[in-house]
């Protein structure tokens, strides 16, 4: 079947030579994957190897067989073409890690337009927003709505947040916790907006621990989920 369809590039692995096999997840129908033959050898076919940065954002023309196998694309444009994604350093590995953690989150074969309209317009204010330090820290929070396990708030002055369990509770357990200075930035993170996420003055040292939680809870949350390769690499950048 043809469909034409927005998609967001996850990864694009080189298979054999000249050929690549892209993962992206589309509006239509959800994560798909695409065999691209020859495109690393072809300058002058409509479908070029650039277009498939982490996280570009695409329209397709693509056939799906919707049978589990790889599906092939037919015509591609960039939907929404990034003035600073891909070229400010900050974004880079902001953008190089948050592929990662969705190529790691998202697994169904089916739309989801809610999550994809999410993902689409966080991508679309990182590109256009210069205050992003918390940027991947309260996108990964807010992404846990769309993925089932999004923190339950009903009993927000709890002096522990069970990671198991996604709540917060003043009695303590054998499960993972937050607690401490790092439960207190965690609370802040909740109910806000992109547009006021500046407004949580971090240290490193900080930061860098809320993300190393907030990737444990992916990691209790998601079966087959694993630890994103990239991590180290945006934690160096923003050090």
């Amino acid at each position: 079947m043809q469909v034409t369809t927005k998609a967001i590039v996850l990864s694009a692995l080189k298979y054999g030579d000249t050929s690549l096999i892209v993962k992206a997840f589309t509006l239509s129908d959800g994560l798909k994957s695409y065999l691209l033959k020859g495109v690393m050898a072809s300058r002058k076919g409509k479908v070029k190897i650039g277009y498939f940065q982490p996280l570009t954002q695409l329209e397709l023309v693509a056939n799906h067989k919707n049978k589990g196998s790889l599906e092939t694309i037919r015509e591609v444009r960039v939907s929404y073409p990034y003035q600073t994604l891909h070229s400010d350093i900050s974004k880079n590995a902001i953008t190089l890690f948050l592929a990662e953690m969705l190529a790691n989150s998202i697994q169904e074969e089916e739309s989801n337009e809610g999550l994809f309209l999410y993902v689409e317009s966080a991508l679309q204010w990182l590109d256009a927003n210069g205050r992003i330090t918390n940027f991947h820290i309260y996108f990964l929070i807010d992404l846990t709505k769309y993925l089932g396990f999004y923190p339950d708030t009903n009993n927000m002055f709890g002096n522990y947040f069970d990671l198991l369990e996604g709540e917060f509770t003043n009695a303590i357990s054998l499960n993972p916790n937050i607690s401490g200075e790092n439960l207190n930035y965690f609370k802040r993170f909740l109910g806000i907006n992109f547009d006021t996420i500046h407004t949580i003055k971090m240290k490193k040292p900080a930061r860098q621990q809320l993300l190393q939680t907030i990737v444990l809870y992916f990691e209790l949350h998601l079966q087959g989920f694993r630890k994103p390769k990239s991590l180290d690499i945006l934690n160096e950048v923003f050090s």
